[in-house]
């Protein structure tokens, strides 16, 4: 007996041991598994998003030449020095003879430009700098929304998979208990045998929804993983906000709509740049017409070989080369200059460049516009689908609450084998039928009212309560 309690407690102890290792690997992966609002999936986009980093790449390449068209008021200062050796005939400082030797010098300068005046050109590249940077900051911020309403998009397509794949669910549990009292009919003699083996086939049918339905959430999550470059079998899963539409849609005007969204939207804000860079860009090439003055100041000095301390011939210091710090000094010149230039003809180059200036600022006056009428045209077909996905999810409405009361009609009389079971299935078909139909506009609609929102420039959010787009 003895023996076989300590097997015993031997196994019971090992099962123990496995069990609370089956525990911990569960709770390791729940906390593994964190869940993502809607908020935080539009963040971990916006950082890992490679267009994005791109854009924001440009953005500090624009703001870099910002700073340069600055720094470019200031003159310029520069330093050199060459050494040069030379063999042949060479020129002998002392004698003024050309003789046949080795020569070697070197010679050190160091020189400043300042440009004083050439038409404003310079005044009006930083302008011109200045709005490019902008331009491609809010060409960077449409890059950012059109990746939060798609990521906004991906999210509601998963809440519409779940509901649907619930739905299928439900429909599949309540097809195996009607299976169940048909099988009882069947045997008590109510129904025939191929009544039940209809219903059968009808939940074979919807156990392949339900697949179906499964291999659709997993690609939707699979496409939110994508847009947020998370790799594929990530833990991941989303927040289930409570998503119910309990009034009509109560939406501004249209134009109320369009004139709140040109304020902010950065694709306008950016051609509204670009047309003032280009304005800028025609005032630069106007300004290549006007007379320049510059500035100039340079100071060198020399070192050869060649100077001796003496040119006089008989003196002890004929052949003794004159030392570097005196050559410093004694060879050092400095020199400043003006230089004032007048364009007169230039082969037509300054005319050319002032036309095809107008032409780019006349092109992105044209962008500017064709910008403004694109959101334009946005915002009027969202209001228009808003409205459209409202009446349609009404309608839906309506249809499936008569068919759910068409459906329970049909199931008591198929019950009691006043109906046979083709037309219960089909009656069944056609309400799961206009459950996902119903589904679809619901999601269609907060997708539409969540656009609105997005261009009267309130935040993507399922925090709160769904609220219809109004003040």
């Amino acid at each position: 007996m003895k023996p076989g309690k300590t097997k015993h407690n031997r196994h019971f102890s090992w099962g123990i041991f496995l069990a609370g290792l089956l525990l911990l690997a569960v709770s390791m992966s729940t906390l593994a598994q964190r869940v993502y609002t809607l908020e935080e999936c539009i963040q971990l986009a916006l950082e890992n998003n490679i267009r994005i980093k791109q854009s924001r790449l440009e953005v500090e390449n624009t703001e870099l030449s910002q700073l340069q068209s600055k720094l470019d008021l200031l003159p310029s200062l520069n330093a050199g020095s060459s050494h040069s050796i030379g063999w042949g005939r060479a020129l002998d400082m002392a004698t003024y003879d050309y003789v046949d030797k080795q020569t070697k010098s070197t010679y050190f300068n160091i020189s400043s430009d300042l440009s004083l005046f050439s038409g404003f050109q310079k005044l009006n590249t930083i302008k011109q700098r200045r709005a490019d940077y902008l331009a491609a900051k809010y060409s960077a911020d449409k890059i950012q929304n059109d990746v939060s309403l798609t990521v906004a998009g991906a999210y509601l397509q998963i809440l519409f998979s779940r509901e649907l794949l619930n739905n299928a669910r439900l429909q599949a549990d309540i097809t195996a208990q009607q299976m169940e009292r048909t099988r009882k009919l069947v045997e008590a003699g109510t129904l025939a045998h191929g009544s039940y083996l209809d219903v059968q086939a009808q939940l074979a049918n919807e156990e392949v929804a339900v697949v179906q339905f499964t291999n659709q959430l997993n690609l939707a999550y699979l496409d939110l993983l994508q847009l947020l470059e998370l790799k594929a079998g990530t833990p991941f899963e989303i927040e289930v906000p409570p998503l119910e539409i309990t009034s009509e849609p109560s939406l501004l005007p249209v134009d109320m709509i369009y004139h709140k969204a040109i304020e902010f939207m950065p694709e306008i804000k950016s051609a509204e740049q670009q047309y003032l860079s280009s304005r800028q860009s025609l005032n630069i090439a106007r300004g290549s017409r006007s007379p320049s003055l510059s500035l100039s100041a340079a100071l060198g000095t020399s070192f050869s070989d060649q100077i001796r301390v003496s040119n006089n011939p008989f003196d002890g210091d004929y052949n003794k080369i004159k030392p570097f710090r005196d050559q410093w000094t004694d060879n050092r010149n400095a020199t400043l200059s003006f230089r004032f230039n007048v364009p007169i003809f230039n082969a037509y180059q300054i005319s050319s460049y002032i036309g095809k200036s107008r032409i780019g600022l006349m092109n992105a006056d044209y962008n500017l516009q064709l910008s403004k009428n694109t959101l334009r045209k946005n915002v009027e077909t969202a209001y228009a689908d808003a409205l459209s996905a409202h009446s349609t999810y009404v309608a839906r409405g309506k249809s499936l609450a008569s068919l759910r009361e068409s459906f329970h009609y049909t199931e008591q009389k198929f019950n009691v084998g006043m109906v046979n079971a083709i037309d219960y299935n089909l009656a069944k078909s056609q309400l799961a039928k206009s459950e996902s139909e119903l589904l679809s506009a619901k999601y269609d609609y907060l997708f539409k009212l969540k656009i609105l929102d997005f261009y009267l420039g309130r935040p993507l959010t399922f925090n709160e309560k769904e609220k219809n787009t109004r003040e």
